[in-house]
Protein backbone atom coordinates (compact mmCIF):
# COMPACT_ATOMS: atom_id res chain seq x y z
CA UNK A 1 0.00 0.00 0.00
CA UNK A 2 1.62 3.24 -0.78
CA UNK A 3 2.37 6.18 1.28
CA UNK A 4 -0.25 8.25 0.72
CA UNK A 5 -2.94 5.48 1.03
CA UNK A 6 -1.68 4.63 4.34
CA UNK A 7 -1.88 8.34 5.75
CA UNK A 8 -5.50 8.29 4.28
CA UNK A 9 -6.60 5.30 6.38
CA UNK A 10 -5.00 6.73 9.33
CA UNK A 11 -7.05 10.00 9.12
CA UNK A 12 -10.02 7.94 8.29
CA UNK A 13 -9.04 5.86 11.74
CA UNK A 14 -8.65 9.01 14.35
CA UNK A 15 -12.22 10.19 13.10
CA UNK A 16 -13.63 7.13 14.32
CA UNK A 17 -15.02 7.41 17.41
CA UNK A 18 -14.71 3.49 19.15
CA UNK A 19 -17.84 3.26 20.72
CA UNK A 20 -18.35 2.29 24.51
CA UNK A 21 -22.68 1.55 23.92
CA UNK A 22 -24.41 0.10 21.62
CA UNK A 23 -26.24 3.35 20.81
CA UNK A 24 -24.71 6.06 19.32
CA UNK A 25 -26.76 9.38 19.69
CA UNK A 26 -25.70 12.04 17.23
CA UNK A 27 -26.50 15.70 18.17
CA UNK A 28 -26.01 18.58 15.76
CA UNK A 29 -22.76 16.57 14.53
CA UNK A 30 -20.95 18.60 12.14
CA UNK A 31 -18.71 16.97 8.85
CA UNK A 32 -15.52 17.45 8.88
CA UNK A 33 -13.74 18.16 5.75
CA UNK A 34 -11.45 15.20 4.51
CA UNK A 35 -9.80 15.28 1.17
CA UNK A 36 -12.21 15.99 -1.70
CA UNK A 37 -15.17 14.79 0.80
CA UNK A 38 -17.49 16.29 3.75
CA UNK A 39 -17.36 12.99 6.60
CA UNK A 40 -18.93 12.03 9.96
CA UNK A 41 -17.97 9.00 11.96
CA UNK A 42 -20.48 7.22 12.73
CA UNK A 43 -19.34 4.54 15.15
CA UNK A 44 -17.38 1.44 15.02
CA UNK A 45 -18.32 -1.66 16.69
CA UNK A 46 -16.91 -5.88 16.90
CA UNK A 47 -20.02 -7.50 15.69
CA UNK A 48 -20.65 -11.19 16.01
CA UNK A 49 -23.01 -12.86 13.93
CA UNK A 50 -24.24 -16.15 14.56
CA UNK A 51 -27.18 -18.37 12.81
CA UNK A 52 -29.44 -18.81 15.86
CA UNK A 53 -30.04 -14.79 16.65
CA UNK A 54 -29.86 -11.78 14.02
CA UNK A 55 -27.38 -9.11 13.80
CA UNK A 56 -27.53 -5.93 12.85
CA UNK A 57 -27.48 -1.78 12.62
CA UNK A 58 -30.34 -0.16 12.59
CA UNK A 59 -30.78 3.95 11.89
CA UNK A 60 -33.24 5.71 13.84
CA UNK A 61 -34.52 9.37 13.56
CA UNK A 62 -31.50 10.10 11.15
CA UNK A 63 -31.80 13.53 10.03
CA UNK A 64 -29.42 16.02 8.05
CA UNK A 65 -29.53 19.83 7.83
CA UNK A 66 -27.62 21.98 5.24
CA UNK A 67 -26.88 25.60 4.99
CA UNK A 68 -29.17 27.67 3.19
CA UNK A 69 -26.96 28.68 0.71
CA UNK A 70 -26.94 25.18 -0.87
CA UNK A 71 -31.09 25.24 -0.56
CA UNK A 72 -31.43 25.63 -4.28
CA UNK A 73 -29.76 22.44 -5.74
CA UNK A 74 -30.02 19.20 -5.23
CA UNK A 75 -27.53 17.32 -2.49
CA UNK A 76 -26.69 13.89 -1.79
CA UNK A 77 -25.43 12.29 1.64
CA UNK A 78 -24.11 8.50 1.63
CA UNK A 79 -24.24 6.51 4.55
CA UNK A 80 -21.58 3.65 4.16
CA UNK A 81 -21.13 0.89 6.18
CA UNK A 82 -17.90 -1.66 5.65
CA UNK A 83 -16.00 -4.04 7.57
CA UNK A 84 -11.99 -2.99 8.91
CA UNK A 85 -10.69 -5.93 6.27
CA UNK A 86 -12.75 -3.74 3.47
CA UNK A 87 -11.24 -0.72 4.24
CA UNK A 88 -9.31 -0.43 0.66
CA UNK A 89 -12.64 -0.78 -0.74
CA UNK A 90 -13.53 2.77 -0.13
CA UNK A 91 -11.90 5.51 -1.87
CA UNK A 92 -9.11 5.49 -4.87
CA UNK A 93 -6.51 7.45 -6.45
CA UNK A 94 -5.36 8.22 -9.80
CA UNK A 95 -2.15 7.97 -11.31
CA UNK A 96 -0.84 6.37 -7.66
CA UNK A 97 -1.52 10.25 -6.50
CA UNK A 98 -3.00 11.22 -3.31
CA UNK A 99 -6.64 8.94 -2.23
CA UNK A 100 -9.90 10.17 -2.67
CA UNK A 101 -13.06 9.44 -1.08
CA UNK A 102 -15.39 10.82 -3.77
CA UNK A 103 -15.19 10.42 -7.80
CA UNK A 104 -13.25 13.14 -9.54
CA UNK A 105 -13.46 13.10 -13.28
CA UNK A 106 -10.18 11.35 -14.06
CA UNK A 107 -11.31 8.70 -11.62
CA UNK A 108 -14.23 8.12 -13.29
CA UNK A 109 -12.46 7.65 -16.72
CA UNK A 110 -9.93 5.02 -14.79
CA UNK A 111 -12.33 3.41 -12.53
CA UNK A 112 -15.68 4.01 -13.70
CA UNK A 113 -16.93 5.22 -10.85
CA UNK A 114 -20.00 8.42 -11.05
CA UNK A 115 -18.25 11.61 -10.54
CA UNK A 116 -19.63 13.46 -6.87
CA UNK A 117 -20.44 10.09 -5.54
CA UNK A 118 -18.38 7.73 -2.70
CA UNK A 119 -15.79 5.50 -4.67
CA UNK A 120 -17.14 1.89 -3.96
CA UNK A 121 -15.02 -1.48 -4.82
CA UNK A 122 -16.80 -4.59 -4.36
CA UNK A 123 -15.71 -6.89 -1.27
CA UNK A 124 -13.99 -10.15 -2.73
CA UNK A 125 -15.86 -11.65 -0.40
CA UNK A 126 -19.11 -10.72 -0.90
CA UNK A 127 -20.16 -8.30 -3.72
CA UNK A 128 -22.60 -6.43 -1.29
CA UNK A 129 -20.27 -5.20 0.38
CA UNK A 130 -19.23 -2.25 1.26
CA UNK A 131 -22.97 -1.06 1.66
CA UNK A 132 -23.63 2.74 0.46
CA UNK A 133 -27.23 4.02 1.20
CA UNK A 134 -28.07 6.77 -0.76
CA UNK A 135 -30.53 10.31 0.92
CA UNK A 136 -31.02 13.34 -1.27
CA UNK A 137 -32.38 16.93 -0.68
CA UNK A 138 -35.29 18.06 -2.38
CA UNK A 139 -34.79 21.35 -4.06
CA UNK A 140 -35.24 24.32 -2.06
CA UNK A 141 -35.51 22.27 1.23
CA UNK A 142 -33.20 22.69 4.12
CA UNK A 143 -33.42 19.11 5.49
CA UNK A 144 -33.78 15.46 4.76
CA UNK A 145 -34.22 12.23 7.12
CA UNK A 146 -33.47 8.40 6.63
CA UNK A 147 -36.65 6.08 6.70
CA UNK A 148 -37.09 5.25 10.45
CA UNK A 149 -36.11 1.72 12.10
CA UNK A 150 -34.22 0.82 8.76
CA UNK A 151 -31.60 -2.02 9.39
CA UNK A 152 -28.23 -3.27 7.99
CA UNK A 153 -28.54 -6.94 8.73
CA UNK A 154 -24.77 -8.06 9.85
CA UNK A 155 -24.59 -11.84 8.30
CA UNK A 156 -20.47 -12.01 8.87
CA UNK A 157 -18.80 -11.26 12.19
CA UNK A 158 -15.87 -8.55 12.10
CA UNK A 159 -15.08 -4.93 13.13
CA UNK A 160 -17.51 -2.28 11.40
CA UNK A 161 -17.01 1.45 10.61
CA UNK A 162 -19.62 3.91 9.76
CA UNK A 163 -19.53 7.18 7.94
CA UNK A 164 -21.62 9.59 6.37
CA UNK A 165 -20.21 11.31 3.78
CA UNK A 166 -20.98 14.28 1.50
CA UNK A 167 -18.79 15.07 -1.71
CA UNK A 168 -20.82 18.13 -2.81
CA UNK A 169 -18.91 21.20 -1.72
CA UNK A 170 -22.20 22.82 -1.18
CA UNK A 171 -23.23 20.44 1.55
CA UNK A 172 -20.11 22.06 3.69
CA UNK A 173 -21.40 22.88 7.45
CA UNK A 174 -24.13 20.18 7.06
CA UNK A 175 -25.12 18.31 10.25
CA UNK A 176 -26.52 15.08 11.84
CA UNK A 177 -28.90 14.32 14.72
CA UNK A 178 -30.31 10.60 15.16
CA UNK A 179 -28.97 7.59 16.69
CA UNK A 180 -27.58 4.25 15.44
CA UNK A 181 -28.44 1.13 17.16
CA UNK A 182 -25.51 -1.78 16.79
CA UNK A 183 -26.73 -5.26 17.96
CA UNK A 184 -24.86 -8.66 18.08
CA UNK A 185 -26.10 -11.79 18.19
CA UNK A 186 -25.67 -12.10 21.92
CA UNK A 187 -27.52 -7.96 22.80
CA UNK A 188 -26.49 -4.89 22.62
CA UNK A 189 -23.10 -5.48 24.58
CA UNK A 190 -20.52 -3.91 22.16
CA UNK A 191 -18.52 -7.30 20.86
CA UNK A 192 -15.04 -6.04 22.32
CA UNK A 193 -16.76 -5.62 25.95
CA UNK A 194 -19.00 -8.89 25.82
CA UNK A 195 -16.46 -11.37 27.31
CA UNK A 196 -15.71 -9.12 30.03
CA UNK A 197 -19.36 -9.84 31.50
CA UNK A 198 -18.41 -13.65 32.04
CA UNK A 199 -15.31 -12.33 33.26
CA UNK A 200 -16.47 -10.23 36.03
CA UNK A 201 -18.92 -13.39 37.01
CA UNK A 202 -15.46 -15.25 37.14
CA UNK A 203 -14.05 -12.63 39.43
CA UNK A 204 -17.15 -12.48 41.98
CA UNK A 205 -16.55 -16.02 42.30
CA UNK A 206 -12.49 -16.33 42.89
CA UNK A 207 -13.48 -12.49 45.26
CA UNK A 208 -16.05 -14.77 47.25
CA UNK A 209 -13.86 -17.47 47.41
CA UNK A 210 -10.95 -15.49 49.01
CA UNK A 211 -13.48 -13.46 51.19
CA UNK A 212 -15.02 -16.99 52.63
CA UNK A 213 -11.65 -18.17 53.71
CA UNK A 214 -10.40 -14.66 54.93
CA UNK A 215 -13.21 -13.62 56.74
CA UNK A 216 -13.54 -17.45 58.51
CA UNK A 217 -10.19 -16.58 60.12
CA UNK A 218 -10.89 -13.20 60.37
CA UNK A 219 -13.76 -14.00 62.81
CA UNK A 220 -12.09 -17.65 64.13
CA UNK A 221 -9.22 -15.13 65.59
CA UNK A 222 -10.98 -11.65 66.10
CA UNK A 223 -9.17 -11.48 69.53
CA UNK A 224 -5.57 -11.03 68.09
CA UNK A 225 -6.87 -8.85 64.78
CA UNK A 226 -4.31 -6.47 63.68
CA UNK A 227 -5.09 -2.93 63.00
CA UNK A 228 -3.54 -3.94 59.33
CA UNK A 229 -5.71 -6.95 59.07
CA UNK A 230 -8.61 -4.54 59.23
CA UNK A 231 -7.73 -2.67 56.34
CA UNK A 232 -7.56 -6.15 54.94
CA UNK A 233 -10.55 -6.93 55.12
CA UNK A 234 -12.25 -3.81 53.82
CA UNK A 235 -10.13 -4.36 50.30
CA UNK A 236 -11.47 -7.95 50.16
CA UNK A 237 -15.24 -6.59 51.01
CA UNK A 238 -15.18 -3.67 48.14
CA UNK A 239 -13.12 -6.33 45.83
CA UNK A 240 -16.03 -8.48 45.78
CA UNK A 241 -18.88 -6.05 45.99
CA UNK A 242 -16.98 -4.04 42.82
CA UNK A 243 -16.75 -6.99 40.40
CA UNK A 244 -20.22 -7.99 41.28
CA UNK A 245 -21.63 -4.40 40.51
CA UNK A 246 -19.88 -4.95 37.05
CA UNK A 247 -21.66 -7.81 35.84
CA UNK A 248 -24.86 -6.29 36.81
CA UNK A 249 -23.78 -2.92 34.91
CA UNK A 250 -22.70 -5.27 31.98
CA UNK A 251 -25.88 -7.42 32.07
CA UNK A 252 -28.23 -4.35 31.77
CA UNK A 253 -26.02 -2.75 28.96
CA UNK A 254 -26.44 -5.98 27.10
CA UNK A 255 -30.38 -6.01 27.86
CA UNK A 256 -30.92 -1.91 27.09
CA UNK A 257 -27.62 -0.84 25.18
CA UNK A 258 -27.20 2.20 27.62
CA UNK A 259 -25.39 2.60 30.31
CA UNK A 260 -27.54 3.55 33.29
CA UNK A 261 -25.82 6.42 35.42
CA UNK A 262 -26.59 5.42 38.90
CA UNK A 263 -25.44 1.80 38.75
CA UNK A 264 -22.32 2.73 36.58
CA UNK A 265 -21.56 5.79 39.37
CA UNK A 266 -21.55 3.09 42.07
CA UNK A 267 -19.42 1.06 40.04
CA UNK A 268 -16.90 3.60 39.32
CA UNK A 269 -17.13 5.34 42.86
CA UNK A 270 -16.67 1.59 44.82
CA UNK A 271 -13.68 1.26 42.16
CA UNK A 272 -11.83 4.52 42.94
CA UNK A 273 -12.32 3.72 46.84
CA UNK A 274 -11.19 0.37 46.56
CA UNK A 275 -7.91 1.20 44.25
CA UNK A 276 -7.25 4.01 47.25
CA UNK A 277 -7.60 1.91 50.34
CA UNK A 278 -5.03 -1.05 47.98
CA UNK A 279 -2.48 1.41 47.25
CA UNK A 280 -2.22 3.29 50.60
CA UNK A 281 -2.22 -0.22 52.26
CA UNK A 282 0.51 -1.52 50.64
CA UNK A 283 2.28 2.09 51.27
CA UNK A 284 1.21 1.45 55.00
CA UNK A 285 2.60 -2.05 54.83
CA UNK A 286 5.63 -0.83 53.13
CA UNK A 287 5.93 1.69 55.92
CA UNK A 288 6.13 -0.89 58.65
CA UNK A 289 3.07 0.61 60.15
CA UNK A 290 2.16 -2.03 63.01
CA UNK A 291 5.12 -3.52 62.90
CA UNK A 292 8.19 -1.56 63.09
CA UNK A 293 6.36 1.88 63.87
CA UNK A 294 2.91 1.72 66.03
CA UNK A 295 1.47 4.81 64.08
CA UNK A 296 2.63 6.47 60.85
CA UNK A 297 3.41 9.85 62.98
CA UNK A 298 3.76 13.56 61.30
CA UNK A 299 3.44 11.21 57.83
CA UNK A 300 -0.43 10.44 58.41
CA UNK A 301 -1.32 14.18 56.77
CA UNK A 302 0.01 13.34 54.15
CA UNK A 303 -0.85 9.84 53.43
CA UNK A 304 -4.27 11.25 53.60
CA UNK A 305 -3.99 13.94 51.23
CA UNK A 306 -1.86 11.47 48.82
CA UNK A 307 -4.84 9.16 49.19
CA UNK A 308 -7.95 12.18 48.57
CA UNK A 309 -5.96 13.42 45.86
CA UNK A 310 -5.45 9.75 43.98
CA UNK A 311 -9.21 9.14 44.84
CA UNK A 312 -10.60 12.65 42.75
CA UNK A 313 -8.32 12.09 39.88
CA UNK A 314 -9.07 7.83 39.42
CA UNK A 315 -13.03 8.86 39.91
CA UNK A 316 -12.77 12.03 37.49
CA UNK A 317 -10.85 9.54 35.01
CA UNK A 318 -13.35 6.41 35.63
CA UNK A 319 -16.62 9.11 35.72
CA UNK A 320 -15.64 10.47 32.78
CA UNK A 321 -15.10 7.53 30.55
CA UNK A 322 -18.20 5.38 31.51
CA UNK A 323 -20.66 7.21 32.98
CA UNK A 324 -23.36 8.13 30.61
CA UNK A 325 -20.89 7.37 27.62
CA UNK A 326 -21.53 7.11 24.05
CA UNK A 327 -18.37 7.03 22.90
CA UNK A 328 -14.77 6.63 23.59
CA UNK A 329 -12.74 9.54 25.02
CA UNK A 330 -10.67 10.89 22.40
CA UNK A 331 -6.85 10.72 22.45
CA UNK A 332 -5.97 14.38 24.64
CA UNK A 333 -9.00 13.93 26.23
CA UNK A 334 -7.90 10.75 27.80
CA UNK A 335 -4.12 11.56 27.70
CA UNK A 336 -5.57 14.63 29.75
CA UNK A 337 -7.28 12.76 32.45
CA UNK A 338 -4.92 9.72 32.56
CA UNK A 339 -1.52 11.82 33.07
CA UNK A 340 -2.44 12.34 36.63
CA UNK A 341 -4.08 9.07 37.33
CA UNK A 342 -0.24 7.44 36.04
CA UNK A 343 2.00 10.36 37.75
CA UNK A 344 0.28 9.22 41.29
CA UNK A 345 1.04 5.56 40.22
CA UNK A 346 4.24 6.41 39.77
CA UNK A 347 5.14 8.71 42.77
CA UNK A 348 3.16 6.20 45.10
CA UNK A 349 6.09 3.36 43.46
CA UNK A 350 8.62 5.53 44.60
CA UNK A 351 7.34 5.56 48.08
CA UNK A 352 6.35 2.06 48.35
CA UNK A 353 10.12 1.30 47.69
CA UNK A 354 11.97 3.16 49.77
CA UNK A 355 9.62 2.65 52.73
CA UNK A 356 10.07 -1.05 51.79
CA UNK A 357 13.92 -0.54 52.09
CA UNK A 358 14.20 1.24 55.19
CA UNK A 359 11.65 -1.05 56.71
CA UNK A 360 13.96 -4.29 55.76
CA UNK A 361 16.66 -2.30 57.03
CA UNK A 362 15.29 -1.91 60.59
CA UNK A 363 13.98 -5.30 60.97
CA UNK A 364 17.46 -6.17 60.13
CA UNK A 365 18.99 -4.54 62.91
CA UNK A 366 16.81 -6.01 65.23
CA UNK A 367 16.89 -9.21 64.10
CA UNK A 368 13.32 -10.22 64.12
CA UNK A 369 13.81 -13.04 61.47
CA UNK A 370 10.01 -13.77 61.31
CA UNK A 371 8.39 -10.14 60.34
CA UNK A 372 11.96 -9.84 58.24
CA UNK A 373 11.02 -12.94 56.05
CA UNK A 374 7.66 -11.57 55.38
CA UNK A 375 9.10 -8.29 54.31
CA UNK A 376 11.36 -10.46 51.64
CA UNK A 377 8.61 -12.32 50.13
CA UNK A 378 6.21 -9.23 50.24
CA UNK A 379 9.33 -7.20 48.67
CA UNK A 380 9.89 -9.77 45.91
CA UNK A 381 6.28 -10.48 45.25
CA UNK A 382 5.76 -6.49 44.94
CA UNK A 383 8.73 -5.93 42.77
CA UNK A 384 7.35 -8.58 40.74
CA UNK A 385 3.97 -6.68 40.18
CA UNK A 386 5.84 -3.59 39.44
CA UNK A 387 7.37 -5.81 36.48
CA UNK A 388 4.36 -7.50 35.20
CA UNK A 389 2.63 -4.07 34.88
CA UNK A 390 5.59 -2.06 32.92
CA UNK A 391 5.87 -5.20 30.49
CA UNK A 392 1.82 -5.22 30.13
CA UNK A 393 1.73 -1.34 29.50
CA UNK A 394 4.44 -2.30 27.05
CA UNK A 395 2.86 -4.90 25.43
CA UNK A 396 -0.37 -2.61 25.65
CA UNK A 397 1.16 0.15 23.63
CA UNK A 398 2.30 -2.68 21.03
CA UNK A 399 -0.80 -3.74 20.75
CA UNK A 400 -2.35 -1.08 20.07
CA UNK A 401 0.25 0.15 17.43
CA UNK A 402 0.44 -2.69 15.65
CA UNK A 403 -3.69 -2.98 15.24
CA UNK A 404 -5.10 0.36 14.72
CA UNK A 405 -8.34 -0.56 12.99
CA UNK A 406 -9.02 -2.51 15.88
CA UNK A 407 -9.13 -5.74 14.16
CA UNK A 408 -8.00 -7.80 17.08
CA UNK A 409 -11.06 -6.65 18.96
CA UNK A 410 -12.12 -9.73 19.81
CA UNK A 411 -8.97 -10.22 22.30
CA UNK A 412 -9.00 -6.41 23.37
CA UNK A 413 -10.97 -7.46 26.78
CA UNK A 414 -7.69 -8.91 28.04
CA UNK A 415 -6.07 -5.46 28.17
CA UNK A 416 -8.68 -4.25 30.50
CA UNK A 417 -9.18 -8.01 32.48
CA UNK A 418 -4.92 -8.11 32.84
CA UNK A 419 -5.11 -5.07 35.71
CA UNK A 420 -7.86 -6.87 38.05
CA UNK A 421 -6.45 -10.28 38.05
CA UNK A 422 -2.60 -8.15 38.41
CA UNK A 423 -4.62 -6.06 41.26
CA UNK A 424 -6.48 -9.67 42.96
CA UNK A 425 -2.74 -11.54 42.49
CA UNK A 426 -1.63 -9.59 45.03
CA UNK A 427 -3.96 -8.41 47.52
CA UNK A 428 -3.76 -12.65 48.09
CA UNK A 429 -0.32 -12.68 48.38
CA UNK A 430 -1.04 -9.82 50.95
CA UNK A 431 -4.02 -12.08 52.63
CA UNK A 432 -1.40 -15.21 52.58
CA UNK A 433 1.44 -12.79 54.42
CA UNK A 434 -0.85 -11.61 56.72
CA UNK A 435 -3.99 -14.00 57.80
CA UNK A 436 -5.27 -14.07 60.72
CA UNK A 437 -4.07 -16.36 63.42
CA UNK A 438 -3.20 -17.29 67.17
CA UNK A 439 0.46 -15.62 66.69
CA UNK A 440 -0.82 -12.49 64.67
CA UNK A 441 0.44 -10.38 68.02
CA UNK A 442 3.71 -11.32 66.78
CA UNK A 443 3.86 -9.41 63.89
CA UNK A 444 2.72 -6.37 65.98
CA UNK A 445 4.86 -3.53 67.35
CA UNK A 446 6.41 -3.68 70.18
CA UNK A 447 8.51 -1.28 72.70
CA UNK A 448 9.83 -4.02 74.88
CA UNK A 449 13.23 -5.88 73.84
CA UNK A 450 12.07 -8.98 74.78
CA UNK A 451 9.25 -9.42 72.62
CA UNK A 452 11.31 -8.02 69.28
CA UNK A 453 12.59 -12.02 69.13
CA UNK A 454 10.23 -13.96 67.48
CA UNK A 455 9.30 -17.64 68.80
CA UNK A 456 12.30 -19.49 66.25
CA UNK A 457 15.05 -17.06 68.68
CA UNK A 458 13.58 -17.68 71.41
CA UNK A 459 13.61 -21.62 70.41
CA UNK A 460 17.29 -21.73 69.81
CA UNK A 461 18.13 -19.60 72.59
CA UNK A 462 16.57 -22.24 75.15
CA UNK A 463 18.39 -24.92 73.58
CA UNK A 464 21.76 -23.18 73.91
CA UNK A 465 21.35 -22.83 77.58
CA UNK A 466 24.80 -20.60 78.12
CA UNK A 467 26.36 -20.74 81.14
CA UNK A 468 25.47 -17.60 83.98
CA UNK A 469 21.99 -17.23 82.17
CA UNK A 470 20.22 -18.11 85.60
CA UNK A 471 16.91 -16.64 83.84
CA UNK A 472 16.82 -19.74 81.39
CA UNK A 473 17.35 -22.53 84.73
CA UNK A 474 14.70 -20.73 86.65
CA UNK A 475 12.26 -21.43 83.57
CA UNK A 476 12.55 -25.32 84.46
CA UNK A 477 9.52 -26.88 86.57
CA UNK A 478 10.82 -28.99 89.71
CA UNK A 479 10.87 -33.13 88.74
CA UNK A 480 8.43 -34.82 90.63
CA UNK A 481 9.73 -36.40 93.38
CA UNK A 482 12.76 -34.04 93.66
CA UNK A 483 14.02 -30.47 94.14
CA UNK A 484 16.30 -28.86 93.34
CA UNK A 485 19.25 -26.49 95.19
CA UNK A 486 21.13 -23.56 93.88
CA UNK A 487 24.92 -23.70 95.43
CA UNK A 488 26.90 -20.27 95.59
CA UNK A 489 27.86 -20.42 92.10
CA UNK A 490 24.36 -20.55 90.72
CA UNK A 491 24.79 -24.37 89.87
CA UNK A 492 21.61 -26.46 89.97
CA UNK A 493 22.30 -29.66 92.43
CA UNK A 494 19.47 -32.32 92.58
CA UNK A 495 18.54 -34.11 95.87
CA UNK A 496 18.84 -37.84 94.82
CA UNK A 497 16.13 -38.54 97.72
CA UNK A 498 13.57 -41.16 96.32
Amino acid sequence: MSMNSYIFLLILTFLLKPGNASIHVYNQESFNEVGNSYLLSGGSEGISSSSHSRSFVRFDNITFRRPKSAAKSRGLIQVVLFEAADRNNIGGSAYGGQRSICCTSDLSKLQGCKQGEVIRIPSANDLNWPIILKLHFSRNSLSTSMKNHEEISISKTGMYNLFFIACDPKLKGVVMSGKTVWKNSDGYLPGRMAPLMRFYVFMSLVYFLLAVIWFTQYIRFRKDILQLQHCISAVVGLGLFQMILWYFEYANFNSTGMRPVVLTTWVVTVGAVRKTIARLLVLCVSMGYGVVRPTLGGLTSKVLLLGITYFLASELLDITEYVGTINDLSGRARLFLVLPDALLDAFLILWIFTALSKTLEQLQVKRSAVKLDIYRKFSNALAAVVFASVAWIAYELYFKATDPFSERWQSAWIITAFWDILAFALLCIICYLWAPSQSSQRYAYSEELGEEYDEEEAQSLTREKPDGDISLVEKKEKSVGGTHVFDEDGEAEEDKRE
